[in-house]
């Protein structure tokens, strides 16, 4: 009979991968008496006192390591981890699998990070998976995730500012952390120094190489270790680099939103001169395509000794008001998208806000010239805020809603806007009509942003 049991979940898994945590949860947990409720990292609940006291402390799996491998891989991260908190032999079932990555097939979902109370402590996060329609709690390491900003957000990491104004990548989900080149090997900036030799504070420079460059050319801005962050950051980006095996960070910062990068392993940032007012960026064969706010695409070749930048799209409009957002669609058309937004009044207990009103998604003609608006995406789905841009197909992601965009706040001063409602939701390409993701975020800090959960270390490699 138990036989008969494993048979059916098996087969439900093969004609359902979208449903394997519901099956292996309520299946095979019910099948070898484990306790429903086991969520292990993502909620850190304490083991039931009478699974700690009188009976044997874990059950002996009825399913042979490969079987188990095999339906795990197949799992989202959030119930991979869950997979992996059940008993010691489902944990080495897991850890193999981390070890193993290539194994690992199953595409992941974005999940919507963010932070709701502080009575939940300084490290912790919440995540919340669009496949499940659930949130979980995560603990990130030191320095407190409450302390930080979030400057971005690709491929499974986060790149984030601590509280003297350094950068560092996070994988929530597996703790890593690297420690990012310093603030002060930014051209823009230069460190002053205390009576004892230690900076304490910033100087921040305006920038030589831009049309407004004599304009805007004086004295340095003086900030406190903490409050530069507030003036410098604006988004960054982690991208795979296949040519050496490893990645690149980059980072769109001001004044007027200049772009500096940094291999691994680099002890300091890369300037790159002259353009200026760039949004967003996105890395292919050694390229690096940055679009700015009037629509214009410069191309940096990062791949040789020396950088070289040319235009391979002309400005669009003479300003756009709208975010602009520049992606890789996986039909293989690059596309722009802008977002419009419309000033809505707070409540008694928050601030006017910008709030997500219309979407255009335009494919990108690069003989031409020119950008075609498109009539939806169809089978497709978009992930916008300030996190990498994504393109994804429901046909590989069904719990996704097609025709739509996701989003979440993108403003770039997003930390002036600590205690108010956040800009989060689905609007649908079709009629515009939005609804909500998870009920309204007020006083959540660090800012809202999608990520797409990983269990790759940095020594393994990003793709």
């Amino acid at each position: 009979m138990e036989a008969c049991i494993v048979i059916k979940s098996l087969r439900q898994l093969v004609r359902h991968p979208t449903s394997l945590c519901s099956l292996i949860f309520r299946s095979l947990a019910e099948l070898m008496g484990l306790f429903p409720s086991v969520l292990g990292k993502f909620r850190g609940d304490p083991p039931p006192m009478e699974n700690m006291v009188g009976k044997s402390p874990e059950p002996e799996p009825e399913l042979p390591p490969d079987m188990l491998s095999s339906i795990f891989a197949l799992l989202e991260v959030p119930d991979l981890v869950r997979a992996g908190s059940v008993c010691s032999s489902w944990r080495s079932v897991y850890t193999a699998l981390r070890s193993q990555l290539l194994k690992h097939k199953q595409r992941q979902t974005p999940c919507l990070l963010y932070h709701t109370s502080e009575s939940a402590g300084e490290n912790a996060a919440c995540l919340y998976s669009l496949a499940e329609k659930r949130a979980y709690k995560l603990t990130l390491p030191d320095p407190p995730i409450r302390s930080r900003y979030l400057i971005g957000s690709s491929h499974g990491w986060l790149i984030t500012s601590d509280e003297r104004s350094e950068l560092h990548l996070v994988n929530p989900i597996t703790g890593e952390q690297i420690v990012l080149p310093s603030v002060i090997t930014l051209e823009q900036v230069k460190p002053i120094f205390d009576d004892e030799g230690s900076v304490h504070k910033y100087e921040l420079w305006k920038p030589r190489y831009t049309a407004l460059a004599e304009f805007l050319r004086h004295g340095p801005s003086i900030y406190a270790l903490n409050e530069l962050r507030d003036h410098l950051y604006f988004k960054a980006y982690l991208f795979p680099d296949p040519q050496t095996g490893s990645y690149i960070v980059v980072l769109i910062h001001f004044p007027e939103y200049q772009i500096s990068f940094a291999r691994a392993g680099d002890c300091g940032w890369t300037f790159l001169p002259p353009g200026w007012n760039y949004q967003e960026c996105i890395y292919k064969d050694g390229l690096l395509y940055a679009v700015t706010r009037t629509g214009a695409i410069d191309a940096f070749d990062l791949s040789g000794p020396t950088v070289t930048r040319r235009t391979v799209l002309g400005d669009m409009k003479n300003y756009i008001c709208e975010h602009i957002y520049i992606v890789q669609a996986p039909w293989g058309d690059m596309l722009q998208v802008w977002r419009e937004q419309l000033i809505v009044a707070g409540d008694a207990d928050s601030e006017n806000i910008k709030e997500t009103s219309k979407i255009f998604v335009y494919k990108i003609d690069m003989a031409a010239k020119k950008l075609v608006e498109i009539n939806g995406l169809h089978g497709h789905v978009l992930f916008l805020g300030h996190s990498q841009t994504q393109c994804l197909s429901v046909e590989e992601y069904p719990q996704l809603k097609a025709n739509c965009v996701y989003f979440t706040d993108d403003d770039g001063f997003i930390s002036s806007y600590q205690n108010s409602k956040r800009d989060i939701g689905v609007i649908n390409l079709e009629n515009d009509t939005r609804e909500e993701i998870v009920p309204q975020i007020y006083c959540s800090w660090p800012n809202p942003t999608w990520i797409t959960p990983s269990l790759r270390m940095m020594h393994s490699g990003l793709m």
